[in-house]
């Protein structure tokens, strides 16, 4: 006989287009996953301070070469997103190329290359969120993929085997985050994949490497002596569009309400 407790983690919702046990809308612990330390390898997550990020787009370019991105194209598996906050109490958000040549310095671009004019002495609030692959927990673009060409690794990372996708667009259309793309050479899903050909090798991430600002920070949550595990747990971060219960594993200091 099925108790309530055992019904309620089999009841469905519909969030987003996308059908999720309740279960799933539990508020992510990252203490749990330090505490299973002992019994399960690294779980990579990421650390974005937006205080410090200043809109460069270095990290982008150096992502773009890195992963065999065409530098000409209009994707990007990382970006960086500027958001103005004017007297008038709207909020304009603008990512020319994925902020891959920085911003333009008088106005929001709203397309096509055009610029829509902000004045300095309209600005009460701006600054820079850059955005990546948040490598849920509860990922729904493997819940979606009707292959099994995106799957999670042991510790956490989300890949994409392009020989198994067969670029049916159902994980695209399924992340609440926006960050997956057709890869315009190769014609299948891609996105940011935590560099994971350099992380496993120990190394840094290209756009962590790319960053002169300590913006963006990579690191183990289940080792305590980690300073990004460090800061997470001592510190107050956010992550974005919890309300999906993906529970996402990048974590952001000094987000803005605004923030979308």
């Amino acid at each position: 006989m099925m108790n309530r407790r055992s019904f309620c983690k089999k009841t469905l919702l519909v969030a987003g287009g996308l059908a999720l046990p309740l279960s799933a809308l539990e508020l992510f612990d990252p203490k749990r996953l330090l505490a299973e330390k002992d019994e399960k390898g690294a779980r990579w997550v990421f650390l974005v301070d937006t205080r410090k990020c200043v809109g460069c787009g270095f990290c982008v370019k150096g992502c773009k070469v890195e992963n065999e991105i065409p530098y000409d194209a209009n994707v990007t598996r990382t970006w960086v997103e500027r958001y103005l906050v004017t007297s008038d109490g709207k909020t304009h958000i603008d990512s020319p190329k994925g902020a891959r040549d920085g911003f333009p310095e008088k106005g929001i671009e709203i397309g096509h290359g055009k610029l829509e004019e902000v004045r300095d002495e309209d600005i009460e609030k701006a600054f820079f969120v850059p955005k990546l692959c948040n490598q849920c927990d509860n990922p729904p673009c493997v819940q979606v993929c009707p292959v099994g060409a995106t799957y999670q690794t042991e510790d956490g990372v989300v890949l994409v085997d392009r020989k198994w996708c067969i670029g049916c667009g159902y994980c695209i259309m399924g992340c609440p985050y926006g960050v997956r793309f057709f890869h315009p050479v190769h014609h299948v899903a891609d996105k940011c994949n935590f560099c994971y050909h350099r992380i496993s090798k120990g190394m840094q991430t290209a756009c962590v490497d790319s960053c002169a600002f300590g913006a963006r920070r990579i690191g183990n949550l289940r080792d305590p002596e980690d300073p990004v595990t460090k800061v997470i747990m001592t510190e107050r971060v956010n992550v974005l569009k919890e309300e999906y219960g993906t529970k996402p594993q990048v974590f952001y200091l000094g987000l803005s309400k605004e923030v979308k």
